[in-house]
């Protein structure tokens, strides 16, 4: 999967229509990957996955209206709906929105923080540093390099990163070549490397509890 997919119902096969399995996993489309793995590896054929736009990261007030609307879409099909976006930018207003249609969501101010878990991510207090997921080594151009003009105008990465002391690669799997993409990413944001097996954290935890 090269790309995170959008506004799409997947299973661990493939695309899937509403309703195959009785529980919606409703995602950041960044998040698809370690998900499909997830359920994939442990045979959790009761969950569906539908993906929103990785992209809303970027304006993450847009978040709480997107996921609300997926719900109305979905919310007579499927016996739960599980929303698998952390609080995510947005001020704790989709876990307001949650709590006003009745659905949970996975605990944490974002995905570095639920993949190192939660109570382990907190006790760091890494104010200073800049995390890379699997997801985010692989489109990294895509996501951080381009949108932030990086492409276009390099002078900027001191106005960016010249705050930050490291660049933390939080690893899902242990695949060396991510790890090189990574130190690349490092080298290009002139930080130092620090690389970390984080695994899927809290991710896997909630969502066998589904």
């Amino acid at each position: 999967m090269d790309r995170p997919p959008d506004d799409v119902t997947l299973t661990a096969q493939g695309l899937a229509p509403a309703g195959h399995g009785k529980v919606l996993l409703l995602a950041c489309g960044a998040l698809a990957h370690e998900i499909l793995a997830l359920i994939r590896a442990n045979g959790w054929t009761h969950l569906d996955l539908h993906c929103l736009p990785a992209l809303l990261h970027n304006t993450p007030k847009d978040i709480p209206d997107r996921v609300e609307q997926a719900v109305e879409t979905y919310g007579d099909t499927y016996q739960t709906i599980f929303v698998v976006y952390a609080d995510c930018g947005t001020g704790g207003l989709l876990q307001a929105r949650c709590e006003s249609l009745g659905i949970q969501m996975i605990a944490g101010p974002h995905c570095y923080s639920f993949f190192e878990g939660n109570a382990a991510f907190a006790d760091r207090d890494e104010m200073t540093a800049f995390y890379l997921t699997d997801f985010l080594v692989r489109q990294f151009e895509a996501f951080v390099w381009h949108p932030l003009g990086l492409d276009r105008h390099p002078e900027l990465r001191d106005m960016y990163f010249g705050n930050y002391t490291k660049l933390v690669y939080q690893a899902q799997t242990n695949d060396p070549a991510l790890t090189d993409q990574a130190k690349i990413c490092a080298t290009r944001l002139s930080l130092p490397f620090e690389r970390r097996f984080t695994g899927y954290g809290d991710l896997e935890t909630e969502l066998a509890r589904r």
